[in-house]
């Protein structure tokens, strides 16, 4: 059986998913969230947190998605009273999240790993495969098709989202949930922690964010890919 369509065929599939949910992981960080609160147009929290609160808070958040620990990471935080909705008395205090964010985020730490063990697989059999395809320059071209055919496929269902997001962003990001989450369990009030902390427009910047990410990323393999064969080209035109 000839493998280099299969090679052609997995690269061309697997560079999506695995541009994406890199993109996805940059955005999981420290420096996205201070990006995104020190913003000056970012929208303030009518509920009395402030950028520097939202920064206190927020981490806590990202750390419990990547870590290894349970619920309980989150269920045991507590906020002081004056950042409390409604409002406790200074000397009491408050939980941080409610039992329902609590289950969305257990949902939400439940199809992140998912979604990170598949990149992870992904990852290391292309890395294998492109090992055994060392030594053959046939394969090797495969492995180069199946790259660029890829990184086209990304930036098309790039645009594909961001044409949807764009015009039709309430719909795009209720399917969204839809797709991953039981009905019911990801709509909470504005007066949430986990809204007051990611609000619409935090996760409007992270799909512009992620879009911008993985197309840059598929830009940039095109024109390795390019260059490679253009090398190989111009060595087959020398001999």
């Amino acid at each position: 059986m000839n493998p280099k369509p299969l090679l052609r065929l997995f690269f061309t599939l697997a560079i999506p998913p695995l541009l994406v949910i890199g993109s996805v992981r940059l955005v999981m960080t420290y420096e996205f969230l201070r990006f995104e609160y020190l913003r000056p147009d970012f929208p303030a929290d009518s509920y009395g947190f402030s950028p520097q609160d939202r920064l206190m808070y927020a981490p806590y958040g990202i750390d419990y998605l990547l870590n290894a620990e349970g619920i309980d990471f989150l269920g045991d935080l507590r906020l002081p009273g004056e950042k409390c909705w409604p409002p406790l008395p200074e000397t009491a205090d408050c939980p941080m999240y409610q039992a329902r964010a609590l289950n969305h985020l257990a949902d939400a730490k439940r199809i992140i790993k998912m979604v990170f063990s598949l990149a992870c697989l992904l990852g290391l059999t292309a890395a294998g495969l492109a090992c055994l395809a060392y030594r053959s320059p046939e394969r090797q071209q495969a492995i180069r098709k199946g790259l660029t055919h890829g990184s086209r496929l990304t930036l098309a269902a790039v645009a594909a989202i961001a044409i949807l997001a764009a015009t039709a962003w309430d719909f795009f990001f209720d399917r969204f949930h839809e797709l991953f989450f039981a009905a019911g369990t990801w709509r909470f009030a504005f007066s949430d922690t986990l809204i007051r902390l990611f609000p619409e427009r935090f996760w409007v910047d992270a799909a512009i964010a992620i879009g911008i990410l993985s197309s840059a990323a598929a830009l940039i393999i095109l024109i390795l890919m390019r260059h490679l064969f253009h090398r190989r080209d111009a060595k087959d035109t020398e001999s």
